[in-house]
């Protein structure tokens, strides 16, 4: 708990940033906001525009809230945090045009609801590691792993995880020899997804039907990232199944696993961006997944060995595929996943018997546990 036992621990709620997914990140730091028990915890609300400042943001949800008609952004307000310069300091200010550095207080953990790339990649998370600040999630290593596709499934395949197969083009594969970067995905078979190695929330992928539609594909994946994964398509089912760091020596716990229906008469011909977060109607969730027991046990018994894997912390959503022969591969996972109320990963845990304020609060109790430093 709190350094101060005469205060309620305060909590910086970190989100926004630089990647493509600012929006997602404002959204579900609205959930967050709305989420944690004023009468338990004291917060702070940090955001990051898109340019990269940190600024003291507004506590107010409702602005944040992801909608058809509005898409949420941290404006600069001309209030910047001011973040500690040394291990064992945790005291955030905040410096207005023309005033004095004003104190917001110690923070005794931080919660960064950051996706993408400059948040969920481990570049946040080193910054917290060089002032011990605690913070919720994984720690460098695992988020910056976990990240990026590529490295992701050479760690599962490394641990003995089953993977689909994939190809990976470099940028400067790409700009040396097109021909022969497409030459590597040839091996794969089409469908292909085509999707920006270092990139979530469906930002940039594409499913590719035939090898004249690759070139645009990839193309349009790097305006996300120059690195692009291609992933074959697998003949099954997505199944999807949340993770959560087990208390001390604990074992991580595991959702009942859920899976995701496309309505594909809506326009999504897969679970893309827009049927995500801003068309409910198109996506359906069902959970528990209708599966047979074994290979439900399996799917949970994977997505704790990808955790462990990687050396997670805090939460982690794992997605497999369970194809039409009934084996169980991974497709990946995120150690920051979408967290809005509506998002997969709280809504399993959810049907699993835990609530998003309570989730919300596991997930700061977690933190506020572990100790700083290597661990």
């Amino acid at each position: 708990m709190s350094s101060h036992p005469n205060r309620k621990p305060r909590v910086a709620v970190v989100f926004g940033g630089r990647s493509s997914e600012h929006a997602v990140s404002c959204a579900t730091a609205a959930g967050v906001l709305r989420a944690i028990d004023r009468d338990v915890y004291d917060v702070v609300p940090v955001g990051i525009t898109r340019d990269g400042a940190w600024v003291l943001a507004s506590d107010d949800p409702d602005r944040l809230a992801l909608t058809p008609t509005h898409t949420p952004q941290v404006e600069d307000t001309g209030s910047a945090v001011i973040l500690p310069t040394r291990a064992g300091e945790s005291t955030l200010g905040v410096h207005r045009t023309g005033e004095a550095i004003e104190t917001l207080g110690e923070v005794d953990v931080v919660f960064p609801v950051l996706h993408g790339p400059y948040g969920e990649d481990g570049t946040l998370q080193g910054m917290l590691e060089l002032t011990d600040m605690r913070y919720v999630g994984s720690g460098v290593f695992a988020s910056a792993a976990g990240m990026d596709k590529h490295y992701m499934k050479v760690v599962f395949a490394g641990a003995g995880l089953p993977v689909s197969p994939y190809a990976v083009i470099t940028d400067r594969q790409w700009r040396r020899d097109k021909a022969a970067a497409m030459d590597a995905v040839m091996s794969l078979h089409f469908p292909v997804f085509v999707k920006p190695s270092r990139a979530g929330s469906s930002m940039g992928v594409a499913k590719v039907d035939r090898p004249d539609q690759l070139e645009g594909a990839i193309e349009a994946a790097r305006e996300h990232d120059l690195k692009v994964i291609v992933e074959q398509g697998v003949s099954g089912r997505e199944i999807e199944c949340s993770v959560l760091q087990g208390r001390g020596l604990d074992a991580p716990r595991t959702s009942l696993p859920g899976e995701i229906v496309v309505e594909t008469g809506r326009g999504h011909d897969f679970y893309d961006f827009e049927a995500k977060y801003l068309d409910d109607s198109s996506v359906r969730l069902s959970c528990p997944a209708d599966l047979p027991q074994a290979v439900a046990d399996e799917v949970r018994r994977l997505a704790a060995a990808a955790f462990e894997s990687l050396g997670c912390e805090g939460p982690a959503r794992v997605d497999c595929f369970v194809t039409d022969g009934g084996s169980v591969l991974i497709n990946e996972i995120n150690t920051m996943p979408g967290f809005t109320p509506t998002s997969m990963y709280p809504r399993m845990w959810q049907e699993s018997g835990m609530g998003y304020p309570e989730l919300v609060d596991e997930l700061i109790q977690l933190a506020l546990e572990r100790p700083v430093g290597l661990r």
